[in-house]
């Protein structure tokens, strides 16, 4: 069985939808560790050894989907979970997402 992760990067631009994660995060018991853009959200991968990424795919200048396929492009991160967050799902944005290297 796979551990549980510890650390949790939250990625996403809308301050109140990075607020309701992290909180929602903390009640639980995760180490949340937030960045509102793509690359600070780079950065922290880099930095901060998260477990697990939840990332929002629509963000200005560098969107979830670059961000997801920078964190890929380093192996040592090519296993790292990255789960798509977004409030505006349509057609096709899974297939979208899991494409640019998104876990789920």
């Amino acid at each position: 069985m796979a551990s549980r992760p510890s650390r949790i990067l939250a990625v996403d631009d809308n301050k109140q939808n990075l607020d309701l994660l992290t909180k929602a995060l903390t009640s639980a018991k995760y180490e949340v560790i937030t960045a509102n853009d793509g690359q600070t959200a780079l950065s922290l991968v880099e930095n901060a050894s998260a477990d697990l990424v939840l990332l929002d795919v629509m963000m200005p200048g560098m969107d979830g989907y670059e961000t997801m396929r920078a964190i890929r492009e380093d192996s040592r991160f090519v296993h790292l979970p990255i789960i798509a967050v977004t409030a505006k799902a349509m057609k096709g944005d899974r297939e979208k997402c899991l494409e640019a290297g998104a876990s789920d």
